[in-house]
C-alpha cells in the first residue's frame, strides 16, 4: 500500500470537513470527485465566472447519492471577505483553487486579475486564519519561475514574472510567507506544472492547449501551436495534482508546512510530441484526425520557452509520488473527451 492510499484510508476512517475554493473549475471539481469518493465532508464555493455547473452535475453522477449529501454549495465571491469567512467556518482543510488563470488575460486586463487573485486570497487568507482551519493549501503557479533559465525548476531559485498573472502568484506566496511569520498560520502552496485531464474546459479565449486540441481534432478544426513547437513543458495529470493536494493537506511532518513545492511529473514533452501524442489517442475513434497537420503560429507573449520541474522536495516533505506519466494521462483524458464530442 503506497503512502497515498494509507492516507486515503486514514481519512475514510476519520472524515474531516474541506472547503474547496473554485469547486466548479477543473481541478476543484476533480477535488471534489475524491474527497466525496472519501466519504469527506465538503463545503465549495465558487462565483461560476469561469466554473461551470456541467461539472458538478458530473461529479454528482459519479458518486453515490450519500456521498454527493455531504457536499455543500456557496455561491459567491472570494473578492467578499463576509462569503469567505462563511465559507470557512467548519472547515478542517482549505484547497484554494479560486483564481482568475491565463497569462494573455492578465495581460489583457490585470486589474481584474489582481483583484481576483491578489485581493480575493489575501480574504481567503484571513477568513481560513480567523475560522482556526488545520492547514490552508493554495494553487501557486510555475509561471512564479519567470525568466530563471535552469532546468529542472527547483522551489528556491525563481526569476523576474513576465506576466501580470505571474506577479499576482508570487504575491501570493509572499503574503503565505508573511502569515506564517506573523500569526503562525500554517499554508503549503503547491506549484502547478501545466495541470490537465477530464473536465478541463477546451472553450473560450484562454483555454489551455491539451483540451483545445482533442476538441479540434473532434470536430475536425485546426489546431494551431505558438511558435515552432519546440516549446517544452512539463505535464501533469489532474490524478497527480489531486494527490498533491490531499498529501499537503493532511501532512504531519512540522517542516513541510509554510513552504512552496512543485507539482508535476518531472518530464519535460514539447508541443510537437503533445500534439502526436494526442493525435494518436484521437485518431481510432476519429479517423479523419490521422491526417492533421498542427498550423504554427507566431509565440505568444508573456509564455516562458522550457519548463522542466524537480519534484524532489514534494516527494521527501510531502510523500508525493505521481503515478500517471503524460502518455498515461492523456490515455484517461482522450477517453473524456471522445466521450464529451462523440455523445449521441
Amino acid at each position: 500500500m503506497t503512502t497515498y492510499q494509507q492516507r486515503q484510508r486514514q481519512l475514510i476512517e476519520n472524515p474531516r470537513t474541506w472547503l474547496i475554493t473554485g469547486v466548479a473549475g477543473f481541478i476543484g471539481s476533480n477535488l471534489l470527485e475524491t474527497l466525496l469518493g472519501l466519504d469527506q465532508q465538503v463545503v465549495g464555493l465558487d462565483n461560476f465566472s469561469t466554473g461551470h455547473r456541467h461539472n458538478l452535475d458530473e461529479v454528482q453522477g459519479l458518486v453515490s447519492e450519500e456521498q454527493w449529501r455531504r457536499f455543500t454549495l456557496i455561491e459567491g465571491d472570494i473578492r467578499d471577505m463576509d462569503t469567505c469567512r462563511r465559507a470557512c467556518a467548519d472547515a478542517d482543510y482549505v484547497l484554494h483553487q479560486a483564481a482568475l488563470g491565463s497569462v494573455p488575460r492578465s495581460i489583457e486586463d490585470p486589474v481584474t486579475t489582481n483583484a481576483n487573485n491578489i485581493s480575493g486570497f489575501l480574504n481567503m487568507l484571513v477568513a481560513a486564519r480567523d475560522a482556526g482551519v488545520r492547514r490552508f493549501v493554495y494553487a501557486a503557479s510555475s509561471s512564479t519561475y519567470g525568466d530563471h533559465p535552469d532546468l529542472p525548476k527547483q522551489e528556491d531559485r525563481i526569476g523576474n514574472p513576465l506576466s501580470p498573472y505571474a506577479v499576482t502568484k508570487l504575491v501570493n506566496e509572499l503574503y503565505a510567507g508573511v502569515f506564517a511569520r506573523t500569526y503562525g498560520f500554517r499554508t503549503i502552496g503547491l506549484r502547478y506544472f501545466n495541470i490537465f485531464g477530464q473536465r478541463q474546459d477546451p472553450d473560450g479565449a484562454y483555454a489551455a492547449v491539451i483540451p483545445k486540441w482533442f476538441a479540434g481534432l473532434l470536430k475536425d478544426e485546426p489546431v494551431y501551436i505558438n511558435g515552432d513547437g519546440e516549446t517544452s513543458r512539463d505535464f501533469c495529470f489532474i490524478d497527480n495534482c489531486v494527490q498533491a493536494n490531499i498529501m499537503a493537506a493532511t501532512a504531519d511532518r512540522d517542516q513541510a508546512a509554510d513552504q512552496v513545492y512543485n507539482v508535476a511529473y518531472g518530464q519535460r514533452t514539447t508541443l510537437n510530441e503533445l500534439f502526436v501524442l494526442i493525435r494518436d489517442r484521437v485518431a481510432p475513434k476519429h479517423p479523419r484526425a490521422a491526417a492533421a497537420q498542427a498550423v504554427h503560429r507566431d509565440f505568444r507573449a508573456g509564455d516562458v520557452r522550457h519548463s522542466l520541474a524537480d519534484i524532489g522536495k514534494a516527494r521527501d516533505l510531502l510523500g508525493y509520488d505521481p503515478r500517471f506519466s503524460v502518455r498515461d494521462g492523456l490515455d484517461k483524458a482522450a477517453a473524456w473527451y471522445i466521450r464529451r464530442f462523440t455523445a449521441g
